[in-house]
This record gives structure tokens, C-alpha cells and sequence, in this order.
């Protein structure tokens, strides 16, 4: 599967924004989503398959992060589809804000 199959899937780009600038183990990722452990690491096997993370292990444990530099020009597509989702999130805020002032 090639990376941009790969983050067709709602659920991998989801990973790849949580471990965009930091490193998180198999089990902290997996404890933000409301599937089993074994969905969570087909998903991080596959975003692996793609050259989308890197892998380091730790022990027993599997530490994940985006691999920005593999993404090539994928990297500034989605980083940029998540700063205009901030962005939005932020106006929407502001909105209800002000509609709550006397």
C-alpha cells in the first residue's frame, strides 16, 4: 500500500497527528481510540509499510513517530490539514465566546 492509500483511513491520519512531534508507545496510542489493541497495530503496520513512521524498540515496547522526512511532500499536506482544522476550531470557540457575553 502506498502512503497516500495509507492515510485514506480516517483512523491513520489520526495517528499520525498524534505522534507528529513526539513519541508514543503501541499502548499509548492505542488508549485514544475505541478499538482493540490488534486494530490500532494493523493500522501502525501499515502507516510502517508506507515509510509514514518509524519504529523504535524499547524493551518489550514498541515506540512510534511520524516520520516526516519518509513523507516527502505528504508531510506538508497534512500538517497543513491540521493547522486549518485548529484554525477553524479556534473561530468556532471565539464564536461562541462572544455570543455568551452580556
Amino acid at each position: 500500500m502506498d502512503a497516500t492509500q495509507a492515510i485514506a483511513e480516517p483512523r491513520r491520519r489520526e495517528i499520525l497527528r498524534l505522534i507528529w512531534d513526539r513519541e508514543l508507545s503501541a499502548g499509548e496510542i492505542a488508549a485514544h481510540f475505541d478499538v482493540t489493541f490488534g486494530a490500532v497495530s494493523q493500522h501502525l503496520k501499515v502507516l510502517r509499510e508506507a515509510g509514514l513512521v518509524s519504529l523504535r524498540k524499547d524493551g518489550r515496547q514498541r515506540i512510534y513517530q511520524a516520520d516526516r522526512e519518509g513523507m516527502g511532500p505528504l508531510a506538508d499536506y497534512l500538517q497543513s490539514m491540521w493547522a486549518a482544522r485548529l484554525d477553524t476550531l479556534a473561530a468556532l470557540a471565539e464564536a461562541a465566546e462572544r455570543s455568551q457575553e452580556p
